[in-house]
């Protein structure tokens, strides 16, 4: 089967005093249908860069980035994005920020209510609708944030350390709300991730980017089955992956305390 992703030798550099810093190398990644690719790395290692580029809210230095053959020249329907930060529209109620995507395409009112109240349901917010961003906890509101990017039924779904900001319990059950939905709905998922639990646990792949200048060093496939539960992560094959994971990040950690340190 074709990949739907293509990444093809995509590099990107930034303007410096003197010259240009290099902050991901030539890079190749292809995707598959449903895949769920979480992507983990050293901070500044080009993992967020890497997802813009896809997201098209930057643009690579060199190289193409192919969306079922159609190179990404900018932001698109066909991708979703959840970042860290909750990036609600702090005027629109629940309601009305999980619509925004749908009004935008003018789908009339009567279709975008009923899109938007079956992922509220979905994502535990039905009573919640009427809500403003400031009522909401920041579970709630990445839940909306998921809802609304779902609601448009992208390609993809792009997601920039999702739950970074969520205490240890509610990004437990935000783990597992997003792996139900993405069995239940089987997007094609590229995840962000510092936690290298969360990248095992919720991943069918896991990539390990290197130090600055960014490139792809490890590219795991994790064949613990589907449904997962929390119960996995006692047995011996999560063990293992994790451990191989942890190694592989933590070298590259220490290579980039090494060139700050030069």
């Amino acid at each position: 089967m074709s990949p739907i992703l293509c990444v093809r030798g995509v590099e990107r550099r930034f303007a410096a005093a003197g010259g240009s810093t290099l902050a991901l190398q030539a890079t190749d990644l292809d995707v598959a249908e449903n895949d769920f690719i979480t992507i983990l790395g050293p901070s500044g290692c080009g993992k967020s860069t890497l997802l813009r580029i896809v997201a098209g809210l930057d643009h690579q230095t060199a190289g193409e980035v192919l969306l079922d053959g159609q190179r990404i020249d900018g932001p698109g329907a066909d991708r979703g994005m959840v970042f860290q930060s909750y990036t609600l529209f702090p005027w629109l109620s629940v309601l009305d920020n999980v619509c925004f995507g749908l009004a935008e395409r003018g789908l009339p009112r009567a279709q975008q209510l009923e899109i938007a109240h079956g992922f509220l349901v979905k994502v535990g917010l039905v009573g919640f609708e009427s809500h403003f961003p400031k009522q909401l906890s920041g579970g709630m509101q990445q839940r909306t944030a998921i809802a609304r990017a779902l609601a448009n039924d992208p390609r993809m779904l792009l997601m920039d350390e999702p739950f970074g900001a969520l205490d240890h319990q509610t990004r437990e059950l935000m783990q597992e709300l997003l792996l139900g939905i993405w069995e239940e709905q089987r997007k094609t998922v590229l995840f962000v991730t510092h936690d290298i639990d969360e990248a095992v646990f919720m991943g069918s792949r896991v990539v390990v980017m290197s130090a600055r200048p960014g490139r792809i060093k490890l590219d795991r496939v994790v064949s613990l089955p589907y449904p997962r539960h929390y119960a996995i992560k006692t047995t011996p094959e999560f063990a293992a992956l994790k451990a191989e994971l942890t190694e592989a990040v933590r070298a590259e950690v220490i290579a980039a305390q090494a060139q700050q340190a030069g």
